[in-house]
C-alpha cells in the first residue's frame, strides 16, 4: 500500500506519543508498531474525518495527504512491536471472557475477531491486542462501552463493550496481559 521509507521521513511529529518506531513508552498511548496496515491506515483516516473522535489526533493528521497516510501505516506496521511484561499468573476470568465470551449476556469471544493468539486479523482489519498496553486496552474498551469510540464497523465493538462490567474490562486486559 504505503512507502516504508517515506513513511519514516514523515513520521518525526508521532515520535513524541508512539516512540522512534510505534512502540509507545507511555501505557496510555498504543503501541503502533507492527499493527496491520489496513487497521493504521482505517484509523488515520477517522482521526482525520472526524469519524474517530480525538482532539490530539486530529491534530496530528489534519494536514496528512491520503499519501501521507499511506507511507505512515507502512512504516508503523512495519516495525516489531516491543514485548509486554507478562503477569506471573493469568487472569482465569479474562482468559475465559477472551477464549469463550459469555453466551448468556451476548458477549463474543474476544478472539473470535483479535485471533486467539492476539495477533488480530489483517483482511478485516481487526486490530492485534499482543503486547499491547494493559493502560490503552482498558481505556479502549470504556470508551466503546460509553459510546465515546464508535469507530467500529456496524457497531461490533460497541454492542459488545456496553454488556461488559469495570470487572469484565479489568479481567480481560490482565489476560491480554499474559498472550
Amino acid at each position: 500500500m504505503g512507502d516504508i521509507e517515506l513513511g519514516k521521513a514523515n513520521s518525526a511529529t508521532c515520535v513524541a506519543c508512539h516512540g522512534t518506531d510505534g512502540n509507545a513508552q507511555l501505557a496510555m498511548y498504543p503501541k503502533i508498531a507492527g499493527q496491520h496496515e489496513g487497521y493504521l491506515l482505517k484509523q488515520l483516516q477517522e482521526f482525520k474525518s472526524g469519524t474517530r473522535n480525538n482532539g490530539i489526533m486530529a491534530g496530528m493528521v489534519a494536514a496528512l495527504s491520503d499519501e501521507d497516510m499511506k507511507n505512515l501505516a507502512a512504516y508503523f506496521a512495519s516495525q516489531t512491536t516491543s514485548k509486554v511484561v507478562k503477569p506471573e499468573t493469568v487472569n482465569e476470568a479474562g482468559r475465559k471472557l477472551y477464549f469463550g465470551g459469555d453466551a448468556a449476556r451476548g458477549i463474543t469471544a474476544c478472539a473470535a475477531c483479535h485471533s486467539p493468539s492476539g495477533e488480530g486479523m489483517q483482511h478485516a482489519k481487526f486490530p492485534a491486542l499482543l503486547n499491547q498496553h494493559g493502560d490503552y486496552v482498558k481505556a479502549q474498551l470504556e470508551q466503546f462501552r460509553s459510546g465515546a469510540r464508535g469507530n467500529d464497523a456496524n457497531a461490533m465493538m460497541r454492542n459488545i463493550a456496553v454488556k461488559l462490567t469495570d470487572e469484565d474490562i479489568a479481567n480481560i486486559t490482565a489476560f491480554i496481559q499474559s498472550l
